[in-house]
């Protein structure tokens, strides 16, 4: 049943080392300090509205749970702190509770908490004929469709027929009358892939590149034979290679996700282009925790944000995406073989 899987999905990331072992990319962008920024930190602004609310936070709590009844309460303790620290907040997929409504409240809980925060619905690429209901479900703001082809080939359950996603898609976009984001779960978006996608009228992009939570890894703790779980470990792209190539090919907002653990990645993600983070391990572990440390996880997010901020003289999320930095190491290399120029982002 997928209520089970989600339980046991939730378990796993809360027990178990389900982190990739190479990492985020993050290592090697390094901000330009400015000595003399001529900057009050105080006055930092790090809202941002670009996603149709105003927030006071560049972060995203990204699609983590919801499908079983143990979901309820963590997500619960992840609408007060989206409402009361005005972030946005993205549930899991919702097919479980449109298959089975007595599981419809373990994402409706989240309106009830956070009646003004900003709310991301979640359906799978193929799922057309949910997108309307996912949307009125929750009263969303915006409809993420998630892409998980690895997560589907490593699962014995998984549906791994993924002709025909870009169409779907299109059909999603026209179809509802709210904007749709598209976003991986762990392995990172191509720029070619990026370029379809805002081609196919998708308003935003969430990378969710390689570097955090790895569902290979998630998949491998499911299954006696850990085989193929194990060797696809750590396939994917990592976050800051995902995000600088996407935000150099589309002209739509971008989400930077996968690994972003503290205002330091986030300030290292923006400078590169993008325009929120997203952040769903850290904050789910917190919220078994309780609110307290949901709280203490988004607060110390925004002084590190702040702090990176006034390092480098930038008085908001503008001002952060045209400070100076160094691209370096693999990552480096990743983006030149690909065709980028990562020099240009070194004196701008």
């Amino acid at each position: 049943m997928i209520s089970d899987r989600k339980l046991e999905h939730l378990l796993i990331c809360k027990n178990y080392d389900v982190n990739y072992k190479k990492t985020t990319g993050f290592e090697d962008i390094e901000l330009i300090h400015r000595a003399l920024g001529d900057i009050n930190k105080d006055e930092i602004d790090i809202s941002t509205d670009v996603f149709g609310k105003k927030l006071e936070s560049p972060l995203f709590i990204t699609a983590i749970t919801g499908g079983h009844p143990s979901a309820k309460a963590i997500n619960k303790e992840l609408a007060i702190v989206a409402e009361t620290k005005k972030i946005g907040l993205g549930l899991g997929s919702q097919r479980a509770a449109i298959n089975n409504p007595d599981l419809i409240d373990t994402y409706t809980v989240v309106r009830d908490y956070a009646p003004n925060a900003l709310l991301l619905g979640n359906i799978g690429a193929p799922q057309i004929e949910l997108a309307s209901d996912a949307v009125d479900m929750l009263d969303a703001d915006i409809l993420a469709i998630h892409l998980n082809l690895l997560q589907e080939s490593i699962q014995p359950e998984g549906d791994v027929d993924a002709t025909g996603y870009i169409d779907s898609i299109s059909e999603i976009v026209k179809s509802i009358d709210v904007p749709v984001m598209v976003k991986e779960t762990g392995t990172g978006i191509a720029f070619e892939e990026a370029v379809a996608l805002e081609n196919a009228g998708v308003s935003f992009i969430d990378v969710e590149g390689a570097g955090g939570t790895s569902w290979a890894a998630v998949e491998t703790y499911r299954e006696d034979d850990k085989y193929l779980g194990e060797l696809f470990w750590d396939w994917g792209i990592p976050t800051a290679v995902s995000t600088a190539e996407v935000v150099n090919s589309v002209n739509i907002p971008v989400i930077s996700s996968g690994g972003i653990r503290s205002g330091l990645d986030a300030a290292k993600a923006i400078a590169l282009g993008a325009d929120a983070v997203g952040m769903a391990l850290p904050a789910l572990q917190s919220a078994y925790k309780g609110q307290e440390e949901l709280v203490k996880l988004v607060d110390r997010f925004n002084e590190s944000l702040k702090i990176a901020m006034f390092l480098v003289g930038a008085h908001n999320l503008e001002e952060l995406k045209n400070s100076n930095l160094i691209i370096k190491g693999e990552t480096k290399d990743w983006l030149e073989s690909r065709g980028f120029d990562t020099k240009k982002y070194a004196i701008r």
